[in-house]
């Protein structure tokens, strides 16, 4: 009976690798925390609209997401903890504050914003089971992130985020 359990989890498994890689699904691993999201997909939707949010970007000397500082020497053990903050800024901060009567972005947006709400359930279960660390590291990287966003009014803020959301979208791309 184990033999069989075990073959059906194999076989599972590999149904679920083929699955989503014929998707266009990326898995993300924190871990044990593993959530599949279509980031092609994501990235794609922002392609459309990166152009016409960068133009109106007037804050030139600001980063908020900066790369080397903030993201790219991030712990593995950190990157859970760091997205979730970083979803959650992007869902409750950015795509709400943006403005603008281009109704194409305002569906992009909302778009984005479904596609990170998603990835965003997926972590707070990782969290509620225990496989999603908050630590120290992924406060004081937020905590870096939040400050260079709170230098801006809300609606420059939103912009310049917004703007910057490729960077996001790369590294998470690079997670493994």
């Amino acid at each position: 009976m184990k033999g069989s359990g075990l073959g059906l989890g194999l076989l599972s498994a590999v149904f679920c690798l083929l699955w989503t890689t014929s998707t266009g699904l990326k898995t993300l691993h924190f871990g044990s925390c593993v959530i599949a999201t279509n980031l092609p997909e994501i990235q794609k939707g922002f392609s459309e609209i990166r152009d016409s949010v960068q133009a109106k970007d007037e804050n030139i000397d600001i980063r908020i997401l900066r790369r080397t500082e903030s993201l790219q020497n991030t712990k593995p053990s950190a990157r859970c903890c760091l997205l979730r903050h970083l979803l959650r800024l992007y869902l409750d901060r950015v795509f709400k504050n943006y403005q603008t009567s281009d109704h194409h972005t305002l569906r992009k947006i909302s778009s984005l914003a479904n596609s990170f709400l998603t990835i965003k359930k997926g972590l707070r279960l990782c969290h509620a089971h225990m496989t999603c660390h908050c630590g120290e590291e992924a406060a004081e990287k937020y905590s870096q992130i939040l400050s260079h966003f709170q230098e801006l009014e809300p609606q420059a803020a939103a912009v310049k985020a917004l703007g910057e959301l490729d960077i996001l979208l790369r590294w998470m791309e690079e997670i493994e």
